[in-house]
């Protein structure tokens, strides 16, 4: 069963989903970024099905994170290659990365970033690029951009609304601790 499709969702997190949210999509994006560009790398590397394979490196070639380059004429043979494109999802992998190694690794990290001058293990913040400032959920919300539709104006306006009202919830309790 094929699944909806979220290419025209006025949401940008639902857009992106439509081209990376296939699991096998991520971790074929993580093996392409540790610099794997063969099928035969990528189907050892992951133990993934060459149908799927075939299908999810097509996926991605078609919507612009990897790019097929042939390296054999006889057989014909290519590679795939990471795209500017691909190159920016990489502070989503890093930032998954950590998400995993804080909730999921069982003690210490499994893979880490590290800085290569003092080989230091990096704990990564998102920071607003312009002030420098941390990304804070008390400072920093979401609001409608200048590309927003009515949809989006209400579902805001709507969820302000709620939020005026006193409540406090295990999300609230979070941020305030």
């Amino acid at each position: 069963m094929k699944n909806k499709s979220l290419v025209n969702m006025p949401c940008p997190v639902a857009r992106s989903l439509e081209h990376v949210g296939e699991w096998w999509n991520i971790l074929i994006l993580r093996e392409a970024l540790l610099g794997v560009s063969r099928f035969d790398d990528f189907q050892n590397h992951l133990g993934i099905a060459t149908s799927t394979l075939a299908k999810r490196l097509n996926a991605l070639v078609e919507s612009g994170l990897l790019a097929r380059q042939q390296y054999c004429e006889k057989p014909p043979r290519d590679e795939y290659v990471i795209t500017k494109k691909g190159l920016d999802f990489r502070p989503v992998l890093l930032t998954l990365m950590q998400w995993g190694n804080t909730y999921y690794a069982d003690g210490e990290p499994m893979i880490q970033l590290v800085d290569t001058e003092t080989n230091q293990a990096v704990d990564l913040m998102l920071v607003d690029r312009n002030t420098q400032v941390e990304i804070d959920p008390q400072r920093h919300q979401s609001q409608p951009g200048p590309a927003a539709d009515d949809m989006i104006k209400a579902r805001f306006e709507a969820s302000s609304a709620s939020a005026a009202m006193p409540q406090q919830g295990p999300v609230d309790q979070y941020l305030k601790t």
